[in-house]
């Protein structure tokens, strides 16, 4: 902000290196929760480091933060509000008030009144200059929204056009195609562990195609690494040219690909992302694939019923089953069964059962929480917290069922 504000390019690549540093962390189940141009460090050859990691914690499945904390300038409306939130989300509102800072040399919310501070940012208040193109225009609009559930995500944001404009081709490779690359064997690099130190060429596939940790296989990642350390260190920052694009697909087709493990019936197998790359005339290449609609998979219970309803009806299941709740929020609670006394009836699943079975059952804590997956559908989310996994299994199924 001190300096001015940055030209386009140069705010790009540095937008580009700071989204794909937030979703590598996103992908290990961190949020950072304190982005702001103070905690982006620029190394030696400029490229651009994320810092200062306090404020940060690890996102569970089905759990929400409610801290409010970091840069009021720079919070997102849910987070200075006290609300429950993910995580991802309040990231990406940072990254959008960061972009708008980078293109305009000042903040989109800015008032030395605390109160009105956060009056702008919970309205969404904000001023797009006109020297911004409209994909600028666009996409901050979309990462500065102030219902997070219509907020732009970081997958997203990694397609929106602006973004795609001359990326890197080392930051167009996704996480999934990262971990696809581990699929396949570079042939020269399999060649050279093998002549250089000895290792059996026979065992070394069978070692990785079982993805076994020992001496061969830590060898042939270390020279593998090597090799594609030195083809990234000529000029990182420079966008792929066609050409050179080509010739590592070229590569790719030669490499042998690795026997995936055979998925499980609950295994879910992701689209391929497509790679973006830019030809010599700066226009961006998309594969077609990258916008087709990806499958939404749910755990849970679905319902399109009203929220209030929904919640009546989990209310009377429990009670129908006995056990006993305790409310957490407005849309989340706990419970658990309790022993019911004898000759009660058994029509819920407890015929047949010793009392080693009934206390090893009482012992299962489950939390349940509603969310809204879109609109006028809604999800109830079954989690454990305490007691073995298949005593809870056997109550989600009672509780389940009755909610049938």
């Amino acid at each position: 902000v001190s300096t001015g504000r940055l030209a386009e390019p140069r705010a790009r690549i540095m937008f580009q290196q700071l989204v794909s540093g937030v979703e590598y962390c996103h992908g290990y189940m961190v949020v950072h929760r304190d982005l702001k141009p103070e905690n982006l460090l620029l190394d030696a050859d400029q490229q651009l480091r994320i810092a200062d990691f306090g404020l940060s914690n690890v996102m569970k499945d089905g759990d929400f933060f409610k801290t409010s904390c970091g840069s009021p300038n720079y919070a997102a409306p849910e987070v200075i509000s006290g609300k429950l939130y993910a995580g991802p989300e309040v990231d990406v509102w940072s990254c959008g008030v960061i972009l708008y800072a980078l293109l305009c040399g000042s903040l989109p919310f800015d008032d030395e009144n605390i109160p009105n501070l956060f009056k702008k940012i919970k309205g969404g208040i904000f001023t797009l200059p006109g020297h911004m193109s409209d994909d600028i225009k666009d996409l901050i609009s979309r990462m500065l929204v102030v219902d997070p559930l219509q907020r732009i995500t970081v997958p997203e944001i990694r397609r929106h056009r602006w973004f795609t404009d001359k990326l890197p081709l080392y930051l167009s490779v996704t996480p999934d195609q990262i971990m696809s690359q581990f699929r396949l064997i570079d042939q020269d690099v399999l060649m050279e562990v093998v002549m250089k130190i000895g290792f059996d060429r026979q065992d070394l596939l069978q070692a990785l195609q079982k993805q076994d940790r020992n001496q061969m296989t830590v060898a042939y990642y270390l020279i593998l690494d090597n090799k594609r350390r030195k083809l990234l260190s000529s000029s990182p920052i420079m966008h792929a040219t066609a050409v050179g694009a080509q010739e590592q697909l070229s590569q790719a087709q030669a490499q042998q690909p690795i026997p995936a493990p055979q998925p499980t019936p609950l295994a879910l197998e992701l689209p391929p992302q497509a790679a973006v790359m830019a030809n010599p005339t700066g226009q961006t290449v998309r594969c077609v694939a990258a916008e087709s609609m990806q499958r939404r998979w749910h755990l849970g219970v679905q319902s399109s019923m009203p929220p209030a309803d929904m919640m009546l009806e989990i209310f009377r299941a429990l009670r129908a089953l006995h056990f006993e709740w305790k409310i957490v929020a407005q849309y989340s609670l706990k419970c658990r069964p309790y022993p019911r006394p004898q000759g009660l009836d058994s029509a819920h699943g407890t015929a047949g059962l010793d009392a080693s079975s009934l206390a090893t059952r009482c012992k299962v804590k489950v939390a349940l929480q509603l969310y809204k997956i879109q609109e006028d559908s809604y999800l109830l989310d079954v989690r454990k917290v305490d007691g073995d996994i298949l005593p809870f299994m056997d109550v989600c199924a009672l509780l389940l069922g009755e909610l049938k």
